[in-house]
């Protein structure tokens, strides 16, 4: 390194030096931000790798199954800097398990390190796309993050870059449809080329490919399991009271804890196939069966109180309610089940729902009138950790026997939303809210709602003898 050179000229050879060494360049371009202690042994493995002439040019695949907050998105972040900033002429793609995950979480993450580096003033980075200005030709030095979709892979078909480096990453890898890694797989073929593949996760899924990486394909693969609890500045109270609430060897303990695979082939509760195919199916013949009335009532600032009905094969949405307390509610409640005029009334009786309870109640609708809690113990403990977990599987067991929900986007993605695994007694456990929030998802406001539905059995109503009524009575 040339010492009476420019401070410019000095960072540039610095991160020259760096080109086979990215935890160098790491402590280097970031100096108030260690890489953590399972960060830096990722990091240190990529530099053995290229330093290797054995495998500097053949394809570096590292896959990473992990538990809740332990700094992926920022190593993700790193990666990229390094890449761009020490091959000229870097090409990157980055996707993630949806597009929400991309936008909202990898790519402010990603703007945030550029921004912060020594060499940030060596990129643009823009909404969708991080571009060096240190070239005239911005669209061969790039990192490009892209919504993967199964129809349109064209992406990751494209990614040649001979003779210099390319890096794939899939954030969230366990949602990504195996049909992009196949085309993935097949596009990164290029000659005397560093090519970096890296998937991250959370374990959501003990299928796919991303399964696959510590599975059948681990040769392929070097892989890396953490556990949350073995990570420095990871929020130990939080995942303590998980372990607590779900139980140490629950399947969402191990998946978002732990770092291991779920016993069950899927997180997701209610198939995403299945919702909607429920919002075009048209119920038929219905009018003559119970019908229940449901109000899932609001705990939180930025939730909604839902009100719906059910009645056999079909439900309906009625109303939407936001900033109006418990009196309010009742009131509306009870112009339902004046219009309405249900066979069952349910409300969630927990928090502030207790409240709409008593209004109701108060008021003269007491009469089929059932309070919901969710924790309470399930009908069949054998298989329900709880009763709210054995509502969303009676839904679940009738949206999938073909069923009418409302064409509504919203109500959909509340159905799909909620991740399950099994407790130590192999009960089905549901997420809870909380932690639904945790992940940035709201609260399945609707999908309770239509859930609790099924919280009580009404009878069908007798049905009326055919003909005459009987003469009764009446002597000739």
């Amino acid at each position: 390194m040339n010492a009476q050179a420019s401070p410019e000229l000095l960072l540039m050879e610095l991160a020259a030096d760096c080109a086979d060494d990215p935890l160098a360049f790491c402590k280097a371009f970031w100096a108030d931000a260690e890489p953590r202690e399972w960060q830096a042994e990722i990091l240190d493995f990529i530099g053995q790798w290229l330093r290797n002439p054995e495998t500097h040019y053949q394809p570096c695949r590292i896959a990473v199954s992990s538990g809740h907050d332990i700094g992926k998105s920022a190593l993700i972040a790193m990666i990229e800097h390094w890449a761009m900033s020490t091959c000229a002429g870097c090409k990157i793609v980055t996707t993630a398990g949806t597009g929400m995950q991309l936008a909202t979480k990898t790519v402010p993450e990603s703007g945030k390190w550029f921004k912060s580096s020594l060499g940030s003033h060596w990129f643009e980075v823009r909404a969708q796309s991080i571009r060096s200005t240190e070239t005239e030709s911005p669209e061969s030095w790039r990192l490009d993050f892209i919504t993967w979709s199964k129809e349109n892979t064209e992406a990751f078909a494209g990614m040649h870059n001979k003779g210099k480096r390319i890096v794939l990453i899939f954030d969230e890898a366990s949602a990504i449809d195996d049909k992009v890694w196949e085309v993935a797989e097949g596009a990164l073929v290029d000659e005397d080329t560093e090519i970096i593949w890296l998937a991250f996760g959370n374990p959501t899924k003990n299928t796919g490919r991303f399964r696959e990486c510590f599975g059948r394909f681990k040769h392929r693969w070097k892989t890396f399991q953490i556990d949350s609890r073995t990570v420095e500045g990871t929020n130990k109270a939080q995942i303590a009271q998980w372990i607590e609430d779900y139980g140490e060897d629950s399947d969402f303990v191990r998946v978002r804890v732990r770092g291991e695979f779920p016993r069950a082939g899927s997180s997701q509760f209610i198939g995403s196939d299945i919702v909607a195919k429920a919002r075009r199916y048209k119920a038929q013949e219905f009018g003559g069966l119970p019908k229940i009335l449901s109000v899932d009532v609001a705990r939180f600032g930025d939730d909604q109180t839902v009100i719906g009905t059910r009645q056999g094969r079909y439900s309906a949405i009625l109303a939407k309610l936001r900033g109006l307390d418990t009196v309010q509610v009742a009131e509306r409640v009870i112009q339902f089940i004046q219009q309405e005029k249900p066979d069952a009334t349910i409300i969630d009786g927990d928090g502030v729902g207790a409240g709409v309870v008593d209004q109701v109640r108060y008021r003269g609708f007491g009469d089929q009138l059932f309070e919901f809690h969710g924790g309470s113990p399930a009908s069949d403990p054998s298989a329900y950790f709880n009763r709210r977990a054995e509502v969303w599987g009676l839904c679940r067991d009738w949206l999938a026997a073909e069923a009418e929900i409302p064409d509504d986007p919203e109500l959909e993605a509340d159905l799909t939303a909620p991740e399950y695994g099994f407790s130590a007694k192999q009960q089905i456990q549901l997420e809870r809210k909380e932690d639904m929030k945790k992940r940035g998802l709201s609260s399945p406001d609707c999908g309770d709602m239509l859930a609790m539905t099924f919280a009580v059995k009404i009878a069908p109503p007798k049905a009326k003898p055919a003909g005459p009524p009987p003469r009764v009575g009446v002597w000739s």
